[in-house]
């Protein structure tokens, strides 16, 4: 479910603007045994994401709650599917204390799908809400979360819990939304972000979409236009990457520049999105923070 993805299969050679500086692998293990000694995930590594050591380098890392194996087998993610596992009940806490222990001001939680489970996990996204605000308060939460199937009373559940930003990926155009995530639909997801902004208006909503999947220009100013339509905040593009060279993963079928990434970030500022995050190395979760402070300081001038 997660489109914080992805490395790139071997056999196909990167543009030279994907080049990156080495990481910092002091602080990647040390972050890594601080996750593994609470039981935790994160889609920085389940998900294989290429800005995993900048970000980790800065101790910032995205959350992945209710297990690491996924009930939907999207054709871009490197998230495994198959039988999840049973449901961490320590796991609300954990999280909350890892996020005190390395003072976040801004915490990213996402999750697998988890169609098994009676309320699709809403539950457990609320709980884990609640419990970094009691802890800490002056956290700044954004949840990534499924479609919970686009019912009203489970997005209900985690909007209860008063999250700053509720995000759900459309993930790419409407034309191939059925070849790309074939358990999920492209409207259910326009359907999703409407419904949360019914549910409670002060929270931000944001999505994201990768290019590269073969869709054209025209598409790409539709799935814009389709996210605004549902006053989408907060809008996040970034270049799809192939996982690996298995069957169930989509190649790539085209890189696109930095500059038509520049190009298409001025196209959705310019149809109202408050914060646009494109680039090639651009995920949903990437600097998420910087989103939301653009969306805090719009409103703030607004009201003023």
């Amino acid at each position: 479910m997660p489109a914080d993805t992805l490395t790139q299969e071997p056999s196909q050679k990167l543009p030279a603007w994907f080049k990156q500086d080495l990481p910092d692998l002091a602080k990647i293990r040390e972050m890594k045994e601080s996750f593994r000694s609470d039981r935790l995930h994160t889609v920085c590594e389940s998900a294989r994401c290429p800005n995993l050591g900048k970000c980790w380098g800065k101790g910032v890392a995205t959350f992945m709650i209710l297990g690491n194996i996924c009930t939907r087998a999207c054709r871009f993610c490197a998230v495994a599917a198959g039988l999840p596992e049973k449901v961490d009940k320590d796991e609300p806490c954990n999280v909350a204390l890892t996020v005190k222990e390395m003072n976040l001001r801004y915490a990213v939680i996402t999750s697998v799908a988890r169609d098994d489970l009676a309320d699709e996990g809403a539950g457990h996204f609320a709980d884990v809400i609640r419990q970094i605000k009691e802890l800490t308060p002056l956290t700044k939460v954004e949840v990534l979360i499924p479609d919970f199937s686009g019912k009203a009373e489970l997005l209900r559940i985690v909007a209860d819990a008063h999250p700053e930003v509720m995000s759900h990926n459309i993930e790419t155009v409407r034309r191939l939304s059925p070849k790309v995530r074939p358990q999920a639909q492209y409207q259910r997801s326009l359907d999703v972000l409407a419904s949360l902004k019914t549910l409670d208006k002060t929270i931000f909503t944001k999505s994201s979409f990768m290019l590269g999947l073969g869709e054209q220009e025209k598409e790409i100013e539709d799935v814009m236009r389709d996210l605004r339509s549902v006053d989408c905040d907060i809008l996040t593009i970034g270049q799809y990457l192939a996982p690996s060279k298995s069957k169930r993963h989509l190649k790539v079928e085209r890189f696109y520049s930095p500059e038509e990434f520049n190009a298409f970030k001025t196209m959705g500022l310019s149809l109202g999105f408050k914060s646009v995050l494109s680039a090639p190395l651009v995920r949903s979760s990437y600097i998420a923070e910087e989103g939301y402070n653009e969306c805090a300081k719009t409103i703030f001038s607004q009201v003023r």
